[in-house]
């Protein structure tokens, strides 16, 4: 065997970096390589097309090791397994604990119950929980928190009656009133004295957690992913801070926190982000110098985005859930929670909750994942990309601090506008075809109508008995990516009259089929009917036929050097009986438009903002 080996190696001579950029720069044929290669990531870095062993110099993330200090290879030693949640919002106790009941039959083991402030009471929780083993799975709860006190005697109250071994119980109440801040505005500043007795509570439950730092909030608002990250950890600081300052223990404090975090798109950053939240959250504990490095560990609960869900082409919301499910798990998170596809236009039903639940069991019963821990360990582009937005959630963290921490950030207001700015920003990005939602503003569906469907709108929270309604922060938007494309579509598809757009193809053969296919995808954005065409030998042919169709839009599509031929006689021949648009951006353009042609698509142009132009042409409001 070794002598195998051996002769590999020496058949195949090793390749210096030198010689791997020598050789792209050949292939980009005088191409810049920064340009075209280096991809700069909307958290400020950027990232190589490849990276080699001598990346990995300095790096302090590799010597790291699974289930010890700083914990960025995770808290687990022997495998990677999570738990499977699924949240249920109780209207009806009675209707939840079926539910309930039901769901732990079918893979699920983490139940999460959102629960009305009104229902609290003790024979409330005996129906909610019966029949359920709080010892063979984990709860997590979330109601007002104005009464989250109330809730954690009543069920610390519970388990104690029913006799339960309270170490081995697993679980959560999710108090975070920096979030109701950021989410509704309301001011829960005076929280210290609220989270210090609910942790006195809780005390007795060692493996629950009851401060939550809500970060899947910033998420769902369209944050970045430094952003998310490190804001959180200024968010946690801030739990930590504040109540150390009351008296309390620094391992009291971090015992009791838990990570709710989101999971976008984007893939390898996503597992790079979590394997640093462990990381810097292990450091920042640190420094508080608790009596075990085990209050250092940071329990992560993660639940896919819907930021980038959508109304149209629904079930591709599965492939972005999907694979956001996969870069939680390889990450080495404590729990997941996969969003159901339809959630975007309706309350989830059975079929949609059942496949979520499916995602997850996939990964781990066929997929394995829940066998190896921390399997993007050792790579060189994850180990790089994990030090890089550590570096950048670090900044973000030292800026809120010394600025005044997390809760003066909320008060000013400077959490919110950041994260909004990143929202509007991927807004645009979307508009412009710069960041891609596969189905709404890139590829649609040609055929597909809405029908019923109607975006939901997210609703109120449950409101404090305490009389005060004020809302004096800001706070953040949670609109999302899809939902501009989505009105628009929604607006043609209701005004009575199906737009038709043709396709005037002519010329250049691969010029001409390119273009069309660019400007069926165009235009199919905002709904409209396309018809295209294998082309025409004169363009009067193709206005006649684009005329015979009773087309409202004539997309002339051809190569930049025969629209100097063909583009006019066009315009002229169609003598306004449809809206004319030329496909691409020719040399030739000026004078086009000097001749009447006022209408261009082409890579360049904003197409939501080009699209809504012409609805307002055809007269659809």
């Amino acid at each position: 065997m070794a002598d195998i080996k051996e002769k590999l190696f020496s058949d195949f001579a090793p390749v210096s970096t030198q010689e791997w950029l020598d050789k792209i720069t050949v292939d980009l044929k005088g191409a810049d390589f920064e340009k075209k290669l280096v991809w700069k990531t909307n958290e400020g870095f950027k990232v190589k097309p490849f990276y080699r062993k001598e990346d990995l110099e300095g790096l302090k993330t590799t010597e790291a090791l699974p289930g010890t200090f700083p914990y960025l290879r995770g808290i687990k030693k022997d495998n990677n397994t999570w738990y499977i949640r699924q949240d249920i919002v109780v209207n009806d106790v009675t209707e939840a604990n079926e539910k309930a009941l039901d769901i732990l039959q079918r893979g699920v083991d983490s139940l999460g119950f959102r629960i009305k402030a009104k229902d609290l009471n003790a024979n409330f929780l005996e129906t909610l929980l019966n029949g359920i083993c709080p010892e063979c799975i984990e709860l997590n709860f979330t109601t007002c928190q104005n009464h989250t006190v109330e809730f954690a005697r009543l069920l610390v109250d519970y388990f104690q009656k029913k006799g339960y071994n309270l170490e081995n119980l697993k679980g959560s109440v999710n108090y975070d009133p920096m979030e109701k801040m950021i989410t509704k505005g309301k001011d829960f500043s005076q929280f210290a004295a609220t989270a210090k007795e609910l942790i006195s509570i809780m005390s007795v439950l060692p493996q629950y957690r009851c401060i939550g730092v809500n970060a899947l909030s910033l998420n769902n608002a369209g944050a970045y992913i430094s952003q998310e990250l490190g804001y959180a950890l200024a968010w946690g600081n801030e739990y930590l801070s504040q109540l150390t300052d009351c008296g309390m223990a620094i391992d009291a404090i971090a015992n009791k926190i838990k990570f709710n975090f989101g999971i976008s798109s984007n893939y390898f950053l996503e597992i790079a982000k979590f394997r640093a939240a462990r990381m810097l959250w292990a450091n920042i504990v640190k420094q508080y110098e608790p009596t075990c490095d085990c209050a250092c560990k940071m329990i992560a609960h993660a639940e896919t985005s819907t930021f980038n869900l959508t109304l149209f082409d629904a079930h591709v919301n599965l492939l972005r859930t999907q694979t956001e499910a996969m870069s939680a798990a390889l990450a080495g998170v404590n729990s997941i929670t996969v969003t159901p596809f339809d959630k975007a236009y309706e309350t989830p039903n059975e079929f949609s909750e059942r496949i979520a639940r499916n995602q997850q069991l996939l990964l781990k019963e066929e997929c394995h994942f829940d066998k190896v821990v921390d399997p993007a360990a050792g790579s060189y582009y994850i180990e790089n990309l994990t030090a890089s937005i550590a570096q950048q959630a670090w900044n973000i963290f030292l800026k809120v601090e010394e600025e005044g921490g997390f809760m003066e950030a909320i008060k000013a207001g400077r959490v919110q506008a950041d994260i909004n700015e990143s929202g509007k920003a991927r807004h645009i990005a979307v508009s412009k075809r710069k960041e891609i939602l596969l189905g709404t503003n890139q590829y649609p569906n040609f055929n597909e109508v809405a029908g019923d469907k109607q975006p939901v709108v997210n609703g109120a929270c449950c409101h404090s008995h305490s009389g005060n309604c004020e809302h004096p922060f800001d706070t953040l938007n949670f609109d999302r990516a899809a939902s501009e494309f989505e009105e628009l579509r929604l607006q043609t598809e209701r005004c009575g009259k199906r737009p038709k757009a043709f396709m005037l193809t002519i010329g250049n053969l691969a010029m001409r089929q390119a273009r069309a296919q660019f400007s069926c995808n165009f235009l199919a954005c905002a709904g409209y009917e396309v018809i295209d065409n294998l082309g025409f030998k004169t363009v009067e042919e193709g206005v006649e036929a684009a005329v015979n169709a009773k087309a409202d839009i004539v997309v002339l599509c051809s190569s930049d050097d025969e629209y100097a031929e063909y583009a006019i006689p066009a315009f002229k021949a169609l003598n306004g009986r449809a809206m004319f648009v030329v496909a691409g951006a020719p040399a030739c353009m000026e004078d086009l438009k000097a001749a009447g042609i006022e209408n261009f698509i082409h890579v360049r142009v904003n197409v939501l903002d080009t699209l809504k132009e012409y609805n307002e042409k055809l007269g659809i409001k």
